[in-house]
């Protein structure tokens, strides 16, 4: 009976322990990043005058919280900077929340184009191609629009360019639910799931990854791998903008300034649209990381693994799987237990918030099911193809008439 009930349970045995395993490297992954931060903290960013910075913002609709996380890239303490922000129709409801920035804060050099001509199937990059060429300054700072940073975000994030073998510089993120229960079970993927994943990564010597909360380059590695026009038809453009220039001999450096972002989805339809283009994006670009991501959704096989522990030993079958079992759910449980701990920031939200997480786990399992399949992804309420394209009209509609602005609030 033992040696029939571990051939039933033996690939349910194997899923347990590598979820548990792969849980306490998540959280060792975790407190060796968060270490190595809080010492480079206590260090001075740099000698001498930091570099001018034009910091490119693409914008599209007045997302919540739009004008406080703009808000925060105005505030910084960099001695010369300027922010240049993109919309592609003038009826923007972003315009409105730049116009109020100029206003707030006269002394800091922010710049509005606008610009509805349509250079490929990523709109987003086509916003980048637009408004590039009204930045003054050699060295780009990107950053998505629901991003915030401290005010010494731009000094520290541009050190690493000193260095001329750095290409790149990217960030980390924690996320912030701000639109209720579902928000929050989205800020879980983020700060739970696709953080530890991105520590670990970095931990084994992986620097393959470019992130849209930060990408710190100069003009001319850009204009050396071609220029936003190269990424006109991918869907992972942050990714694939580090990875080009990855393949010009340079290095990408994940800063230790770790921003914060916004989960505004408010509707689990809203959410499943968000978490399965990430993982759609995720299979884009790696399929072989994306067919062994189900090991990475700890929860639901560490409690299947203590259910066959406990199973086991009421059918009588005391062997070493069910020792194992039983062993492997108490660390990799504690695990997530700690690392949720981490992660969740605001006072209170710990115990709010620690029953969803096995909702989150059983809902990245579904999604990644669903991510398996598919062509297309909703990005800002448009669909398009996963897959690099080269026929922008056949997915995204150019406005009739071009439309061009530009604005500065100094």
């Amino acid at each position: 009976m033992q040696e029939a009930m571990l051939q039933i349970y033996g690939l349910p045995l194997v899923l347990a322990v590598g979820a548990a395993l792969y849980a306490v490297v998540a959280l060792a992954a975790s407190l060796v990043s968060m270490s190595r931060v809080a010492a480079h903290e206590r260090r001075t960013v740099a000698s001498g005058m930091p570099m001018p910075v034009s910091v490119l913002k693409p914008l599209c609709g007045a997302e919540p919280r739009l004008l406080e996380n703009l808000a925060t890239f105005c505030e910084q303490t960099h001695p010369c900077f300027e922010i240049v922000f993109g919309v592609s129709r003038a009826d923007d409801a972003a315009v409105a929340v730049v116009e109020r920035l100029q206003d707030a804060y006269p002394h800091c050099r922010i710049s509005l184009v606008v610009d509805s001509h349509v250079h490929g199937t990523n709109l987003k990059v086509s916003n980048l191609i637009n408004l590039a060429q009204w930045a003054h300054h050699d060295v780009f700072v990107l950053a998505d629009s629901d991003i915030a940073v401290p005010a010494d975000y731009l000094e520290r994030v541009c050190v690493p360019l000193d260095d001329p073998r750095t290409g790149v510089v990217t960030c980390l993120y924690r996320a912030v639910g701000i639109a209720g229960f579902w928000s929050r079970v989205g800020a879980q993927f983020i700060n739970e799931w696709f953080v530890p994943s991105a520590r670990i990564a970095h931990a084994f010597g992986s620097t393959r990854f470019g992130f849209g909360a930060t990408l710190a380059l100069r003009r001319a590695t850009l204009e050396r791998i071609g220029g936003f026009e190269r990424l006109r038809n991918t869907l992972a453009d942050d990714y694939w903008l580090a990875g080009h220039v990855r393949e010009t001999g340079l290095r990408t450096v994940l800063s230790s300034v770790v921003v914060e972002t916004d989960v505004t989805e408010s509707t689990l339809a809203a959410l499943w649209d968000r978490e399965t283009r990430w993982l759609r994006t995720i299979r884009s670009v790696n399929r072989l990381g994306f067919a062994f991501l189900f090991i990475t959704f700890t929860l639901p096989w560490i409690l299947c693994g203590a259910w066959l522990a406990l199973a086991m030993h009421r059918a009588g079958v005391h062997s070493a799987a069910s020792i194992v079992l039983g062993a492997a759910a108490v660390p990799g449980i504690a695990a997530r237990v700690i690392l949720h701990a981490l992660m969740s920031g605001a006072q209170g939200a710990f115990s709010r918030d620690l029953a969803l997480s096995p909702v989150r786990d059983a809902l990245l399992l579904a999604q990644w099911l669903a991510g398996s399949f598919g062509s297309t992804v909703v990005w800002r309420g448009v669909r398009g193809p996963v897959e690099e394209t080269v026929s922008p009209a056949t997915v995204f509609q150019p406005e009739p008439a071009n439309v061009f602005e530009v604005s500065d609030g100094r």
